[in-house]
């Protein structure tokens, strides 16, 4: 019960702030979706990416849990192409059902809930953390993996309902992100420090304003959008995202043979709700935002009880 309260009061509840600020502002104000979608993508989100990328230390035994997100991300675009096929959805349903599932809060929401996790009972020793540093640098390699494919595969997923595929690649070489990714690593082997930069405080603070205007840009969107919480579509995503993501998770950790901290932060930051990103990417390409929309939002209500069952069950099988 105190983790339930923990995620409620510290994760959820503040996130669900953010959002209602930018509902309460669309529906007053009648603010601009498109223009919010752009200062994210093309300001926050690559700002973001390159900061936390440059500024994270990757130790070399963290490339396999690289390729543990890669091999996620795979099975579950896999599995939401089944799963669109046997609902008999069109190309545009298809394309953001498979975005909703296969994209998660790996930042907005998992860094904070893995550093809540492993900052509190089980996991304080004399008053410290040891395993905060482990868990957080394997939740980070998970982010990277998702922010990337978020912004390439995702953006080219929402393009293909409305555009032809050369077209859709041609929006994604206009995102900065990819940019923002490549650079961030080159950088890194320069013998420059980039933190001393007169720009870097800027840069900083972009990064830190991601989850907040994301967030309140979603709030925006829902101001919009016509809810229905009778539609199975939006049910089938969130179950597959808050119950599927993990048992996939599961099937990869045991396959990679990974234990202790860094098996219970993989499957828990698998059990994440769908990216805010998802649909702001769908609002960009005007790909179904409705139903994207509601999938973020329900899927993010859901998860406060789902991932206490996960954080439980992940303790119990991989022990420290």
């Amino acid at each position: 019960m105190s983790i339930f309260l923990h995620i409620l009061l510290n994760n959820i509840i503040p996130i669900f702030t953010l959002i209602s600020l930018g509902y309460a502002l669309g529906r007053k104000f009648g603010l601009d979706i498109s223009t919010l979608s752009k200062i994210n993508f093309y300001i926050y989100v690559p700002l973001f990416v390159f900061v936390s990328l440059y500024t994270t230390p990757i130790p070399l035994e963290m490339l396999k849990v690289l390729v543990f997100a890669v091999g996620i991300l795979a099975l579950s675009l896999l599995l939401s192409k089944i799963i669109s096929h046997w609902a008999g959805f069109d190309q545009p349903m298809m394309n953001a059902f498979t975005n909703s599932i296969s994209f998660y809060n790996s930042g907005n929401i998992g860094v904070p809930l893995i550093t809540l996790v492993f900052s509190s009972t089980p996991f304080v020793v004399n008053g410290s953390t040891p395993y905060l540093e482990l868990a957080l640098t394997t939740q980070i390699m998970v982010m990277v993996i998702q922010n990337i494919s978020t912004n390439t595969l995702g953006f080219f997923n929402a393009g293909r309902a409305t555009l032809h595929w050369k077209d859709s690649i041609g929006k994604i070489l206009g995102m900065p992100t990819i940019y923002a990714m490549p650079l961030a690593l080159l950088l890194r082997f320069v013998p420059y420090d980039m933190t001393t930069f007169p720009l870097w405080p800027a840069f900083t603070y972009a990064k830190d304003g991601l989850v907040s205007i994301a967030l309140i840009t979603l709030g925006v969107q829902l101001s919009r959008t016509k809810f229905d919480f009778t539609q199975k579509k939006v049910y089938l995503s969130v179950f597959t995202r808050l119950v599927g993501g993990p048992i996939l998770a599961l099937a990869l950790i045991y396959t990679f043979g990974f234990t202790g901290i860094v098996a219970q932060t993989l499957m828990i930051s698998s059990s994440v709700p769908t990216s805010v990103n998802s649909a702001l990417i769908a609002v960009e390409y005007d790909n179904c935002p409705d139903f994207a929309s509601q999938a973020v939002l329900i899927s993010t209500l859901l998860s406060a009880i789902t991932l206490t069952g996960v954080i439980y069950t992940a303790r119990l099988l991989f022990p420290i």
